[in-house]
């Protein structure tokens, strides 16, 4: 299988082959998963040293029918984490797993590729004490890999497929995990629809799905990826391509809002330098401002990689942070997440010349960016690759997509 196209990272299973590969041969005795505790860095180009916060890897995926490669944001539910893992499983074709809090983990289903889905990218959500998410691939059409599914999975792992994107103008690839809005979930597909660029669409509990909205008319956005947002009613979100300006000849993305009955307008396209290019990932909302990244462009002079961004709900954008310094990170493509006024988030590449890494940063309201933990193949045990984080307490819970005892992925807390 080779790339995804318009994957937020955009990895092949050639890359991840590499990044393991980099991560295999004699390695030094560590400790049994859930119990090994790192400490918080700031790396430079040239140093690997460690500051005294912590770091812990609750869990390594990729021992026998484990999952592996998780993806996506985990879902705290009473105090009990919930996950998905792009591959790995009984069937090789990715998982949706439970977890506690100090790194039991569960499978809770493995899918087989089939009809019930292949490649389950973005977290899960719960809804009544049902958990609901999508699959970008497989399904009941018979496309290269099918177009995706919406699920369900019971608290005892009985899964059921509510629809299956690929019958013509109903979406295909859904990539953001669903949100609950008044009796109805909403969610995106990054392709199909009217024009071919994508949708948003909403589908009840018992799989009747609509297209609320087709992406890529005139100056409309394309390829929605991130999660939505609800703010009183309306949705908001963004888009990694269209709008009026051009960048790579298919726009540099924008950030929209919609009613629940497609009503969509753009709020802001971005141009690339300096305000960003490629918001990748959802909106969050502090204090009624929305906050989010791009992954490419900004301010900065070098190789511009990536903005943290604030915008207002009439369209006003602000560009807090560039990325792009030796010790700073670069291609944020998560959701940010609050933690008492100030913001955290990851990055997929960095510090410094570190590609495929990562790093853990926090970044204030008025644009103050910090590396917090840097990620490197020197310290592989904790993970690479880190993806959305979410607060329990004021402690961050996330996930790395590669890395860790076994090579496939951690599932890891970090106390800023």
């Amino acid at each position: 299988m080779g790339t995804f196209v318009f994957s937020r990272r955009a990895l092949s299973i050639g890359a991840v082959a590499l990044l393991l590969g980099g991560c295999a041969g004699s390695q030094p005795s560590i400790d049994a998963p859930g119990a090994m505790l790192e400490k918080r860095a700031v790396l430079s180009a040239s140093t690997h040293s460690d500051l005294a916060r912590s770091y812990r890897v609750l869990h390594s995926f990729g021992q026998g029918s484990d999952g592996s490669e998780p993806q996506g944001t985990l879902l705290d539910v009473s105090g009990t984490l919930y996950g998905v893992t792009s591959s790995g499983g009984s069937n090789a074709k990715g998982t949706v797993f439970s977890m506690t809090t100090s790194g039991i983990e569960q499978v809770l289903y493995s899918f087989d590729g089939g009809t019930d889905g292949e490649f389950p990218n973005s977290g899960v959500i719960e809804v009544n004490g049902t958990l609901y998410g999508t699959t970008k691939l497989g399904g009941a059409y018979a496309g290269s890999y099918g177009g995706g599914t919406v699920y369900s999975i019971s608290a005892s792992g009985v899964e059921t497929v509510l629809h299956s994107f690929g019958d013509g103008r109903d979406g295909e690839m859904p990539e953001g995990p669903l949100i609950y809005v008044n009796g109805a979930l909403y969610g995106t597909t990054i392709e199909g629809g009217k024009y071919g660029l994508g949708t948003l669409f909403s589908i009840t509990a018992s799989g009747t799905e609509h297209v609320v909205h087709s992406f890529g008319k005139g100056n409309d956005g394309s390829h929605p990826v991130g999660s939505l947002l609800d703010v009183n009613g309306r949705l908001y979100g963004t888009t990694q391509k269209g709008g009026n300006s051009q960048c790579y000849g298919g726009g540099c993305g924008t950030v929209f809002s919609s009613t629940l009955r497609g009503a969509e307008k753009v709020l802001y396209s971005f141009s690339g330098n300096p305000d960003g290019d490629d918001p990748s990932a959802g909106l969050i909302d502090v204090g009624g401002t929305l906050y989010g990244t791009t992954q490419y462009g900004g301010t900065y002079t070098g190789y511009a990689q990536g903005t943290v961004f604030s915008i207002t709900l009439s369209g006003t954008e602000k560009v807090l942070h560039s990325f792009g310094g030796d010790r700073d990170g670069w291609n944020p493509s998560e959701s940010l997440v609050d933690v008492k006024g100030m913001l955290y988030g990851t990055t997929w590449n960095g510090p410094g010349n570190c590609g495929d890494c990562g790093t853990i940063f926090s970044v204030n309201r008025v644009g103050k960016e910090q590396v917090l933990l840097g990620f490197d193949s020197y310290a592989h045990r904790r993970g690479r690759i880190p993806l959305g984080l979410i607060n329990i307490n004021a402690t961050l819970y996330g996930v790395a997509f590669v890395g860790g005892r076994y090579g496939y992925g951690t599932a890891f807390t970090f106390e800023p």
